[in-house]
């Protein structure tokens, strides 16, 4: 029969043995997560992937977001906006006067422009006077005065920021082109919670929720299933930089082989919205501000999409190269922009 003091001294040794296995087993698993190349399944099911979303969830969680009745209504409004935006649009392509060019004679101002984005601005603020707003029309032409534009509303202590291009894709609005619509995003403490892009001339109300998915018409929308390049439609822009548009007609002639086809619409907004619902595959283009995409990149991603910059880092509102895809072709589509040097 053991004493007291031999019953000690075998529980301290069990206990220290169980410790000492602890720690060990604690190192190895800090060790091998250190590296999410080398990390593989366990049995306790906790794989790179499981701890890359845990990751994310976490430093994105949904308590920092507003309460889902406060989103639900504030997507109210922004679909309110938009239609009205939309019924002007629609009664007046092909047939507004080009009061002025902004940047260079190929990016256009109409009348019709700053009166959308009126009537957008007082929807939102009739509803939500403590709230925010950046409108496209309100800033002077170019990289430095938009990104200006942004930073300086970003460091108000405004937690709702409504960021609004009235209608993207004006020189198809002034050509009468049905490829122009109003974009409507709202962001809370930087981070964009709802987007709707409302296409009039197909009467297309796309929407999300962060954390709610995105939908079309209220029926739910996913991104396309493409996984290889060569079945991917891609899209881009025509950028107006000199320098932007060079590198662009190179990057055409490394993806061209290489993918289905390519489209140029002319409208950020609608370009998103269609890899959103899967009817294009990606799209990147350089020169962007965030009310081109604040809506857009939401809707990509809220549908099972990737949205990031060209150097595949994460969204953030101040991104002005993109590229948003249906994920399973985004590395691809990124590989031939590198191997054409014009990332």
């Amino acid at each position: 029969m053991l004493s007291k003091n031999n019953k000690f001294s075998i529980l301290s040794s069990a206990s220290s043995t169980s410790l000492l296995f602890f720690f060990t087993f604690l190192v190895v698993s800090v060790n091998s997560l250190t590296s999410f190349d080398t990390l593989k399944p366990s049995v306790f099911g906790i794989g790179r992937n499981n701890i890359a979303l845990f990751m994310s969830s976490s430093s994105n969680s949904k308590s920092e977001l507003p309460p889902l009745e406060m989103l639900n209504s504030v997507l109210k409004v922004a679909i309110d906006a938009s239609k009205k935006a939309g019924e002007i649009i629609v009664g007046n392509a092909g047939g507004a006067e080009v009061t002025k060019t902004k940047a260079n004679s190929r990016d256009l101002l109409t009348l019709i422009d700053p009166l959308c984005e009126k009537i957008i601005r007082e929807t939102v603020l009739a509803s939500f006077p403590d709230h925010d707003f950046l409108g496209e029309e309100d800033v002077p032409p170019g990289k430095e005065a938009s990104t200006a534009a942004l930073d300086a509303k970003l460091a108000k202590s405004n937690d709702f920021l409504w960021i609004v291009d009235p209608i993207d894709g004006t020189s198809n609005f002034v050509h009468g082109m049905p490829l122009c619509m109003p974009s409507v995003a709202c962001a809370y403490k930087g981070q964009v919670v709802v987007g709707v892009i409302y296409d009039p001339h197909r009467d297309e109300m796309f929407t999300a929720i962060r954390g709610q998915g995105a939908q079309l018409n209220g029926k739910p929308i996913h991104v396309g299933q493409q996984d290889d390049i060569g079945d991917a439609i891609v899209a881009m822009g025509s950028p107006p930089a000199p320098e932007s548009l060079q590198m662009s007609l190179q990057a055409i002639q490394h993806l061209m082989p290489k993918v289905r086809t390519i489209r140029m619409l002319g409208s950020a907004a609608l370009m998103l919205a269609w890899v959103a619902n899967g009817r294009l595959t990606c799209y990147w283009e350089y020169d962007l501000s965030s009310w081109d995409v604040a809506a857009g990149a939401l809707l990509v991603t809220e549908a099972g999409g990737k949205f990031t910059d060209l150097e595949d880092n994460p969204y953030d509102l101040r991104i002005r190269k993109i590229c948003a895809s249906n994920g399973k072709v985004h590395g691809q589509v990124l590989n031939v922009l590198n191997e054409a040097g014009v990332i």
